[in-house]
């Protein structure tokens, strides 16, 4: 791990995103909220919330950070079908919490895909990313 030792500590917050498209019906499925398995979305954001906080137990050379906030919210393109997470993670510490976001974002996918992928194995995980991070030495940054 990269000693972060000498750092001050910040205010950090990452934002990432990410996307799952689907057939038609799947997200219609998802919407009326008639899946075997349950509330989808509800899930995939405790889902999405409870990965970031274990980011170092999955990527080895990750910090294990306290962290201060976890914000995700799925919203739905029905045209497009699809289901976009965005997730924002903060901390105060002294490295940042980019790794934490996306770790969120790509579980609360893999929570969607997982939950209806008896009616559609053919999703598409897409566009996963950090769109945006504020805090520390390197300053903010916005995709």
């Amino acid at each position: 791990m990269v000693d972060v030792g000498a750092k001050a500590e910040t205010h950090r917050i990452a934002v990432a995103t990410g996307s799952i498209r689907m057939k038609p019906e799947t997200l219609a499925l998802i919407l009326s909220g008639t899946a075997k398995k349950g509330d989808v979305l509800g899930i995939a954001r405790i889902a999405a919330i409870m990965a970031s906080k274990r980011t170092a137990d999955l990527v080895p050379l990750c910090h294990p950070l306290a962290l201060t906030r976890v914000a995700v919210d799925f919203t739905t393109d029905e045209p497009g079908n699809t289901v976009h997470c965005r997730a924002q993670v903060e901390t105060y510490g002294k490295t940042g919490v980019e790794m934490e976001a996306l770790t969120a974002v790509q579980v609360g996918l893999l929570t969607v895909y997982d939950m209806c992928k008896a009616v559609d194995r053919g999703m598409v995980m897409t566009d996963i990313r950090v769109t945006e991070k504020a805090g520390g030495k390197s300053g903010d940054w916005k995709a």
